[in-house]
């Protein structure tokens, strides 16, 4: 196999050159970045991702303490047997319930997704909006907290899982209850600042908050 001339005129120069050289060779054609994190070719940075590739926690430990909040969104749509089950009967012991176990969700997400770190959370809650029209249960999840990273995977996970606990308690009236439109809507503080969703107006004679 004849060797790559790239290659050869590269290892030619002097050693520190050469393995210049090299490294940025290699960082242009596989999308490696410094330790800040791997570089896509789109130019975005995944920083749970190192130079080397592989899976990495971020080191915060050089990052400002600031207060950092973020509120997150997930809608069950429940069809018309569960939404009637649920409004007629059991909406308060059901709501309650999901709500208790969005916070401890909120407060245990580093015990879930692996490369989160573990925050003293300050405030979490969740908050709900029946709608009739659709429905459906619309779910906001907050949650706030004083640290070196933001607490945007806190309030995700604190929606998602006072979702599944709402499928949970109302599955027995219907099993194609679907959850969708988990995402964060907004965030504050940190390096970054404010972060806003565009979000779709459900309009108010829709909805109606429990």
């Amino acid at each position: 196999h004849k060797p790559d001339s790239s290659l050869m005129r590269c290892l030619s120069r002097s050693p520190p050159a050469a393995a210049r050289q090299l490294v940025v060779g290699l960082s242009s054609s596989v999308g490696w970045a410094s330790a800040a994190g791997a570089r896509t070719a789109s130019g975005s940075v995944l920083s749970h991702i190192d130079a080397a590739g592989a899976a990495s926690m971020v080191d915060v430990s050089g990052k400002a303490t600031t207060k950092r909040e973020a509120v997150a969104g997930a809608t069950v749509q429940l069809g018309p047997t569960a939404f009637e089950a649920l409004s007629d009967n059991a909406k308060g012991d059901v709501l309650a319930v999901a709500r208790v176990a969005g916070v401890l969700a909120a407060k245990r997400t580093a015990d879930l997704i692996p490369l989160c770190h573990p925050l003293l959370i300050s405030h979490a809650s969740v908050d709900f909006e029946l709608d009739a029209a659709a429905h459906s249960l619309h779910i906001t999840a907050s949650a706030s907290c004083a640290a070196g990273t933001g607490v945007e995977m806190e309030a995700m996970t604190a929606a998602s899982v006072a979702a599944l606990t709402v499928y949970d308690m109302c599955k027995a009236a219907s099993k194609g209850i679907v959850i969708s439109e988990l995402r964060l809507l907004r965030k504050s503080g940190g390096k970054s600042g404010e972060w806003r969703a565009r979000v779709e107006e459900r309009g108010a004679a829709a909805t109606a908050p429990v």
